[in-house]
């Protein structure tokens, strides 16, 4: 879900001057162009560019309900983003639809508004004594529960001034079954779920699809099957839970195999809309940067930008692996940089604590991994990324025998779900719908440093679309290890960077249609005199020091639990184990200095802007005024026979004279 537009984040200093300033303030003559070309082959209406601009979302008062306009005039929304301006007409036309734009573009309201809106006009044809009156006409799917708590909290907030009218439920959320039955048998408007949660609903009878499922809608549709869902996908469309017609919308930010497939079982004549870069004004505020280093220098330079502040605001640190997470985290908290880390291993709930806190400021970095979750699908060298975009057209019809492809889609999917309940749903279903990446909406993020540079190239488009959210503008940066540096550093070596050089590549091609990525050249003389202090530090990161930090955050969930408030009620002594840790990093006084960056490091690499000046102490002498004192009164009582420090004895009156 974009961002308001009254939310604007300040370019950070990785970026040139004239990149910081440069924000574009309308979309070219193409977009308008691909409006006219749709309102013409569908005989739909669209809203031009300069009605946007002028009237904002108000563009849309002849076909949206006067209250969801002025939630959205109350959260700051202002200006339709492009894949707004298209889909919602053509939404409420009727039309199914597969949309393509880059994260960050306003897809949550492209499908949302007009879901919301379906819901309002079905509800007010029907008498409220009718028993068809409340039903569930809608369903979202996505991927992962972080996502679906995302959507849900969206959502809510659109429809503040229609509470007693629509009602939704989050059924992916970590809750008792018994509460999520009886939420379900209220027959909420809107359903909220993953795949798999769905489909258990529907298997036991406690969700109800077939009398009033009206629109469905899938966010994130290139990765819904490569999270574990394919089977339950499969099983839901095809079989006998949803009613023989109803409304698709597929959203996704890339168009691969996985997308192919769900438009062959799902969509029937759709429109396809793909935004481009040049269409998306968030598009081409992003801008990216690269370059090539060894592993121990992706720290040294990680230290160098956030102590020295050349970039300002959040960031987002993505890596490979859960462990080099921890070890950065570690690394960062060294130096006086609070940093979290986003663990696949902590419940849902404290997850999304972890990305509101964030969101919130509390950290201002977040190191965060999308390795659990199969999104970074290794890729062959030489493989046609042109072949992911064929058919992907402005706007196209699918074919005409999509129909025929939805009714063996159908028989597939009971063939699959069969399958998948003879394998007892093996498979990890908890770590599959656990995603950062993708969908998460992080507020407010200035700059995405592919710590590890990612698997895919779709792993990428997802990770920078971090930033550059609703109109603001961001960097991105990745680290890209050469082949010849692979394995140096066994201690500190990623065993995805292998493939960094074939990775990255393809990011070039994928980018050379879109945003320029430009090589990050900095003066490597100015970061050596940090590296002695980087070399120690990660030194001092050790296997044990990593997995205790990990085991405290286990911990840390254990003792907040409230499921087992009761158990340790009745058993105090398990409760008095947890809580004998000691600190995570003990403060040592001989490590206060890594905090603070002396002066004369300073200068070169950030134009002496971080030293602090030093005020004029004037004469200096040789020896301290105090010292010259306490001399001259040493001096004083030699002289007169007295030892200087010692308080007289006692017994000496007593000795012989």
């Amino acid at each position: 879900m974009a961002e308001p537009s009254s939310s604007k984040v300040k370019a950070d200093s990785l970026l040139p001057p004239e990149k910081r300033e440069a924000a574009p303030s309308q979309t070219n003559a193409a977009a308008s162009t691909s409006s006219n070309a749709l309102s013409e082959k569908h005989g739909i209406e669209l809203p031009s560019q300069e009605d946007a601009e002028r009237l904002g979302f108000n563009v849309f008062s002849h076909i949206l309900d006067p209250r969801l306009l002025r939630s959205l005039a109350d959260l700051g929304f202002g200006i339709p983003t492009p894949i707004q301006q298209k889909a919602i007409p053509l939404a409420l036309a009727g039309k199914d639809i597969l949309a393509r734009a880059r994260t960050g573009s306003g897809k949550t309201l492209a499908y949302g508004l007009p879901l919301l809106q379906k819901v309002l006009d079905a509800k007010t044809a029907v008498a409220k004594s009718d028993p068809n009156h409340q039903l569930t006409r809608a369903l979202v799917l996505v991927p992962t529960r972080e996502l679906a708590e995302q959507v849900f909290r969206h959502l809510s907030v659109v429809i503040e001034y229609l509470r007693d009218d629509v009602r939704l439920v989050n059924v992916a959320r970590e809750a008792s079954e018994k509460v999520q039955r009886l939420l379900l048998s209220e027959k909420p408007d809107v359903v909220i779920a993953t795949p798999s949660k769905a489909l258990s609903y529907l298997q036991n009878g406690s969700l109800d699809l077939k009398s009033g499922l009206e629109t469905l809608a899938i966010d994130e549709a290139d990765l819904i099957l490569s999270y574990g869902h394919d089977s339950d996908v499969k099983s839901l469309l095809g079989g006998s839970f949803l009613p023989s017609h109803f409304q698709s919308f597929l959203m996704s930010a890339t168009m691969t195999s996985d997308v192919s497939k769900l438009k062959g079982l799902l969509l029937r004549n759709p429109v396809v809309l793909k935004l481009t870069e040049t269409d998306d004004a968030a598009g081409s505020n992003l801008v990216q940067f690269y370059t090539r280093t060894t592993e121990e220098d992706k720290f040294l330079l990680v230290y160098v930008i956030l102590k020295l502040k050349l970039i300002r605001g959040k960031a987002i640190l993505f890596v490979n692996e859960l462990e080099r997470g921890y070890r950065l985290k570690l690394f960062l908290e060294k130096f006086g940089l609070r940093a979290c880390v986003l663990n696949a291993e902590l419940p849902i709930n404290s997850r999304y604590s972890i990305v509101e806190e964030f969101n919130k400021g509390k950290f201002d970095y977040i190191v965060a991994t999308d390795e659990p979750t199969g999104i970074n699908k290794e890729v062959e060298e030489g493989s046609d990324d042109e072949s992911a975009d064929e058919g992907e057209d402005i706007a196209e019809d699918a074919k005409d025998d999509s129909t025929k492809k939805r009714k063996s889609g159908a028989a597939e999917g009971k063939a699959a779900g069969k399958k998948a309940k003879r394998e007892g749903k093996k498979g990890s279903a908890g770590a599959a719908e656990f995603g950062v990446s993708r969908g998460v909406d992080f507020v407010n993020v200035s700059c995405v440093i592919n710590f590890d540079l990612p698997t895919s190239v779709d792993g990428y488009i997802h990770r920078v679309g971090r930033t550059a959210r609703g109109g603001a503008s961001g960097t991105a940066l990745s680290f890209v290890v050469p082949s010849s540096e692979f394995g140096r550093s066994k201690y500190l070596s990623c065993g995805s960077t292998r493939r960094d050089e074939s990775v990255f590549r393809q990011i070039q091609r994928r980018n050379a249609a879109g945003g320029e990525l430009q090589e990050w050249k900095y003066d490597a003389s100015s970061v050596e005199g940090f590296r002695y202090r980087v070399g120690d530090t990660l030194k001092s990161i050790t296997r044990a020091l990593i997995r205790e930090a990990r085991i405290k955050e286990l911990k840390a969930e254990l003792l907040t639990s409230a499921k087992l408030q009761a158990h340790f009620e009745d058993h105090p002594d398990d409760l008095a184990y947890l809580q004998h840790d000691r600190a995570l990093l003990s403060t040592r006084s001989g490590q206060q200095h890594l905090k603070h960056v002396p002066a004369y490091l300073a200068p070169k690499i950030i134009n002496n802007s971080m030293a602090q000046p030093r005020a004029y102490t004037g004469y200096v002498p040789k020896n301290k005024p105090s010292e010259r004192k306490n001399r001259k009164a040493r001096s004083s009582t030699a002289a007169n026979g007295k030892k200087p420090g010692k308080k007289a004895d006692p017994l000496r009156k007593f000795s012989k004279k």
